[in-house]
């Protein structure tokens, strides 16, 4: 009878535990069309696979918190996506808004810890309020909640790391998204260090939830996020897309799957989708989809840096990243927001095996005062150090335009193990206008300009490049997506087995 009491009372505390915050709370978030979470986690991993550890976590302040604080607010432990191990955490806003305290970071922390030593993705689901009060108040706990070298967030890039801001999203929810290798918000979510009061209090003034961490903030300054969404449940989708394109680590390549139906299609059509006049813009995201396999691309940062595409995407079924100038917005010139998102995307192929491939059509970086005070001569010096220290297999087409510096920074010169070029490419120090104004002195409309501006046009053309092996050939835009397949063939087999040499495993992720 012993037995039975204590299994009896085991049984007791893992129902309380699972109530979470109770169904009051719960009924709220349901009629408020907010998922709980619990079916969070359905929606994000494989059916029946979670497997919980840190159930019967408690918040270690009082007793009387201990009884109030179910799981401590977080549900963690591991589970299958698409059949591959994962840890997991995902944050209960039903218990004290998932706010952070001692319990919940070592739970927290051992699931990082045991993702990163056993090889396997990690996956954070945030809708937080922050640090606990009045548990981390004090020098005992300061002591107890940031000196727990459990909640360190350096991991490496040993695995592949995605998280989500759902709601609100402040403290650690915001830290593990800027730590992620992937970040999905959805949209109407608030992500920022502190609360709308906190800040407030500390300013001395309102501040508007829009304007402290709305998703177009997000969207189109900060870049701290990948892709935006409309539901939690495409959010969960996102997460798990992303990481079927990913390996379980960075001593493994990169799952390989089937080739979409219909892909290689059309490939005749890229040389209609390029205007004839080497001033006009095109589409490049067209010929993208065009080129690499049907429905494959999963663009990062869509509406940030955007003179630059960056997106993960199949090529014959094998997972590669594309680095492309889009030449649709300020005609392909790449901002430091460009260089940016750029180089988070290069560390993040390089760290996890993923050959790039990049489309090269870009007129050179953004300059003047506004660049300037954007930092982009250090940006700028980032971009060069990430593209030199790649070491995954990297193959660069020369699309159209390859001006200045940008030319060796999109993997031009030595910078890549295989470079090509279309008919129409154009390679020099810089814009033949600009040139044309500074060698003449004469400017567009002025007598003179246009047979100056023929003399040194003539050298743009590709064939003295290809001549001298700097370019190691000359393809029509129709055969990019046969010559790619074969070269990456070809760049894999190497004697590390496509292992790279991760030499910016320690790149932070956010700048």
């Amino acid at each position: 009878m012993a037995h039975e009491a204590i299994l009896a009372e085991l049984d007791r505390r893992r129902a309380a535990a699972s109530a979470m915050g109770g169904q009051k709370k719960l009924d709220q978030r349901r009629q408020a069309g907010q998922l709980n979470a619990a079916e969070r986690l359905a929606a994000l991993v494989d059916p029946g696979s979670f497997f919980e550890t840190g159930l019967l976590g408690q918040s270690s302040y009082s007793a009387a918190e201990a009884a109030r604080t179910p799981r401590d607010g977080k549900i963690t432990g591991f589970a299958r996506i698409d059949g591959r191990d994962v840890g997991v955490v995902v944050n209960d806003f039903t218990v004290k808004g998932a706010s952070t305290g001692s319990t919940n970071s070592k739970k927290m922390g051992y699931i990082r810890k045991t993702a990163t030593e056993r090889g396997m993705p990690f996956v954070h689901i945030g809708e937080s309020t922050g640090a606990r009060l009045p548990d981390g108040m004090g020098s005992k706990g300061m002591g107890v909640m940031l000196g727990n070298d459990t909640t360190q967030f350096r991991r490496m890039r040993d695995t592949p790391w995605a998280a989500a801001a759902l709601d609100t999203s402040f403290g650690s929810s915001a830290w593990l998204c800027c730590c992620s290798d992937f970040a999905v918000m959805r949209k109407g979510s608030i992500m920022s260090v502190s609360s709308p009061r906190l800040v407030s209090m500390a300013i001395g003034e309102k501040v508007d939830l829009e304007e402290l961490g709305g998703w177009r903030i997000h969207a189109e300054q900060t870049g701290l996020i990948d892709q935006f969404v409309d539901t939690d449940e495409q959010a969960m989708q996102a997460i798990r897309q992303f990481l079927s394109y990913m390996p379980g680590h960075n001593g493994e390549l990169p799952p390989v799957a089937a080739v979409t139906e219909g892909s290689g299609e059309d490939q005749e059509r890229i040389p209609d989708i390029i205007p004839e006049k080497r001033t006009q813009v095109y589409p490049m995201k067209k010929i993208m989809e065009v080129i690499f396999d049907k429905g494959s691309l999963f663009e990062f940062k869509a509406r940030f840096g955007r003179p630059a595409i960056a997106a993960l995407a199949r090529l014959d079924g094998r997972v590669v990243g594309v680095i492309a100038n889009n030449p649709q917005f300020g005609g392909g010139a790449l901002s430091a927001e460009a260089c940016r998102k750029i180089v988070d995307f290069t560390v993040m192929c390089d760290s996890f095996n993923i050959p790039i491939v990049r489309l090269m059509d870009t007129p050179g970086f953004v300059v003047g005062t506004d660049a300037e005070c954007r930092g982009a001569t250090g940006h700028i010096m980032n971009f060069m150090n990430a593209t030199c220290l790649t070491t995954v297999p990297q193959v660069t087409v020369i699309c159209r335009k390859a001006y200045g510096r940008a030319y060796v920074a999109m993997g031009g010169g030595a910078h890549n193990d295989a470079i090509v070029a279309w008919p129409m490419a154009e390679v020099s120090f810089m814009d033949p206008v600009f040139a044309t104004n500074i060698v003449h002195n004469v400017s567009p409309g002025q007598d003179g300009f246009d047979a100056a501006l023929a003399e040194i046009q003539k050298d743009l053309e590709i064939w003295d490049m290809a001549s001298i092996f700097s370019a190691h050939d000359v393809i029509k835009p129709q055969e990019t997506r046969s010559y790619l397949i074969r070269m990456l063939d070809i760049q894999t087999r190497r004697r590390s087995g496509g292992i790279g040499q991760h030499l910016m495993r320690t790149w932070p992720t956010s700048y």
